[in-house]
């Protein structure tokens, strides 16, 4: 992902430095116009505008704790390691601490082919006016989207995204389980029906999002103890098929408690209830 990051700065023409753990990494890119530094301290003292693009927050930290504070003075970091909100928060901190003029966090919302095109997006949290200052830079890699002040939002809101996916594939792999356990081709059963039912039924997203924020679940054709009742055939047809029906028991179990509650006539957005964070 660096390397692309990389990438989108020197085919805009931005002068751009690079630094790597691993030299011989960072070479491909020097070839390509960059100037590459061995010490990360040159990195930093390089431009006014440093990305950084690493493994994990221990790094970072393992890098920059004996850096000398006069080193950041004059540092806009932009960090774009995908972590936590807490880490990103720890982050500021701790930069704050070490002198560096601003500190933006950011998530990335793309696989590295994908930087510097229409379907890459970036979110990034901290100091607005720093985001408005940078935003035509870090718009070279991408849409870039402010999502707030605090350091840890764009963090949670990456993560609240990848949650989103991860939920969608583990229900195709199981979909794709059911239907091979009968020989039924993968390829065709989503291009053919699973695909189109899932455009579909994005719609009804827009619903639920509306019933969480009013706090109204009233359902309108399905309720939670029609559709309880309709999940616990999937996961007995997943046990008569040999299917392993690990990725359905928690949506059953909480399908179930909802209903054992006297909630069985609301719609199912209602489970947020029993998820969200209690204050």
């Amino acid at each position: 992902m660096g390397t692309a990051l990389a990438k989108a700065f020197l085919k805009n023409g931005n002068k751009t430095t690079v630094w790597n753990r691993t030299v011989q990494k960072a070479a491909p890119l020097e070839g390509a116009g960059a100037i590459q530094v061995e010490a990360v301290t040159d990195a930093l003292t390089a431009s006014p505008l440093v990305i950084i693009c690493l493994l994990d927050y221990d790094l970072i930290y393992e890098l920059l704790v004996n850096t000398d504070p006069n080193t950041l003075q004059n540092c806009t970091v932009v960090n774009l390691i995908n972590g936590t909100p807490q880490n990103s928060r720890q982050m500021a901190s701790f930069l704050e601490n070490k002198g560096v003029k601003a500190y933006l966090d950011g998530g990335i919302m793309a696989v590295p082919s994908l930087i510097s095109t229409e379907h890459a997006f970036i979110l990034y949290s901290g100091p607005k006016a720093t985001f408005e200052l940078y935003e035509p830079a870090l718009s070279i890699l991408g849409g870039a989207n402010y999502v707030g002040s605090d350091p840890g939002l764009a963090s949670l809101i990456d993560l609240a995204l990848l949650s989103g996916m991860y939920g969608m594939f583990g229900g195709f792999i199981h979909a794709a389980a059911l239907t091979k356990s009968e020989n039924i081709k993968t390829g065709e059963f989503s291009s053919e029906l699973l695909i189109p039912w899932l455009q579909a039924m994005i719609s009804v997203l827009s619903e639920m999002a509306n019933q969480i924020d009013t706090g109204n679940y009233s359902a309108g054709e399905s309720n939670i103890s029609m559709q309880a009742a309709g999940y616990k055939n999937i996961f007995q047809a997943s046990l008569d098929q040999g299917v392993d029906a690990g990725l359905l028991i928690p949506f059953q179990s909480l399908l179930n408690r909802r209903v054992a509650d006297g909630f069985g006539k609301d719609d199912v957005a209602g489970l947020f209830e029993m998820i969200k964070a209690q204050t």
